[in-house]
């Protein structure tokens, strides 16, 4: 089974992180421009203090009738965030992440982010494994 470090290096994207001081707007904005729907909050740009998803917005801000041009990230973000490293496998990640219901993990290397995986991502890898898995049987068979 893949570990994390491998999709990791397989991905494009680095991470999209935001101060907590900032508006909320700026993280939607941010999620939009990359494509992602989340983003670490990061204070100095170096310490993990919290992760903002749409649906931290959609719950916290529009069913609140807050604005998001007024309210900071650090209001609506999750604060307890759920990590793994770089040594767990696809299917470690998605156990935690079916079990927290998240769809976000934050990779941490010694108390430091050094990427996130989506569940999209670990379904990708999954499926990648399973194709590679189908096809040597296929030529096992064949042979």
């Amino acid at each position: 089974m893949r570990q994390v470090r491998h999709l990791l290096e397989s991905k494009q994207l680095g991470v999209v992180s935001i101060a907590p001081e900032s508006p909320v707007i700026d993280a939607l904005k941010l999620m939009a421009d990359h494509g992602v729907g989340a983003v670490l909050v990061m204070e100095a740009g170096r310490k993990l203090v919290g992760i903002l998803s749409e649906r931290d917005y959609a719950r916290k801000v529009v069913l609140l009738g807050r604005t998001s041009a007024n309210t900071p990230v650090s209001e609506i973000m999750s604060h307890q965030v759920v990590c793994g490293r770089l040594g767990d496998t696809v299917d470690q990640c998605m156990q935690v992440m079916t079990e927290k219901r998240i769809r976000h993990l934050p990779i941490l290397e010694h108390k430091e982010v050094v990427g996130i995986v989506s569940i999209g991502d670990l379904v990708k890898a999954v499926i990648d494994e399973q194709q590679i898995e189908l096809r040597h049987l296929q030529e096992y068979i064949a042979s």
